[in-house]
């Protein structure tokens, strides 16, 4: 999939020398000669990364910046005809992660959009990996790289096929989860009619160091002839 780019720059010159070289590496490129059409691509476009002139005729570069920042964490990069450190200062303080200062050269521009890039998917890969390894329900965390559960920011010491019953129910909240689903996902086994009480005595017990009861239960549900399913 091709990263999106958003160029901003009146100078109709520079801004199509710009899309000529991001386009040559494969960018799928945005552009935009006024701050209005700029403004207007942001609103109907998410994109990979932005460069905006600071110094258009009806939107500053800076408002730009500040409306991409209201709604997105992509990388910004400023381009100023002076290099003046009060422009470089409120481009970055208003969001911008990088400037340039014009003349430039094409090639370090490029370089520049890549290690933005590089370092964006960076975070952003971590930050996925982050939300993925915690499971959160109604005072329940539960990480799954460390395998500590919390209940109420108290640990709870789980057997290891009693922190897998609990953190499938868990990813599948809401949904109900037959007894032989659980069985295939913990013991890649083949299921019979005695596995159902081994699932049964690990969900006991799992009720029990939750201070949780099957006939009122608050986070553990069963459903009777199906399964069981995590309360939403």
């Amino acid at each position: 999939m091709q990263d999106r780019i958003l160029v901003v720059d009146d100078e109709r010159e520079i801004a199509d020398l710009i899309e000529v070289y991001l386009r040559n590496e494969n960018y799928r490129v945005f552009k935009c000669y006024t701050g209005q059409e700029a403004l207007e691509q942001v609103r109907k476009e998410e994109m990979d990364l932005a460069i905006l002139d600071i110094m258009l005729p009806d939107v500053s570069g800076f408002t730009i910046c500040q409306k991409i920042r209201e709604r997105y964490t992509y990388p910004v990069i400023m381009l100023t005809a002076k290099d003046e450190e009060i422009d470089k200062i409120t481009g970055l303080s208003l969001g911008a992660d990088d400037y340039m200062t014009k003349p430039f050269r094409p090639l370090e521009m490029v370089a520049r959009v890549k290690a933005q890039l590089r370092r964006y998917k960076r975070y952003n890969q971590h930050q996925k990996e982050e939300e993925g390894a915690e499971l959160v329900h109604s005072g329940l965390v539960m990480n799954v790289k460390t395998h500590i559960c919390l209940l109420n920011e108290q640990e709870l010491v789980l057997t290891p096929t009693e922190f897998e019953i609990l953190r499938i129910l868990m990813e599948k909240k809401g949904e109900v989860v037959s007894t032989e689903e659980l069985f295939h996902e913990i013991w890649k086994d083949e299921y019979y009619s005695k596995a159902n009480n081994s699932i049964t005595v690990h969900i006991r017990h799992l009720r029990e160091k939750m201070n949780d009861t099957a006939e009122n239960p608050k986070y553990i549900k069963t459903i009777w002839g199906v399964g069981y399913k995590m309360e939403v």
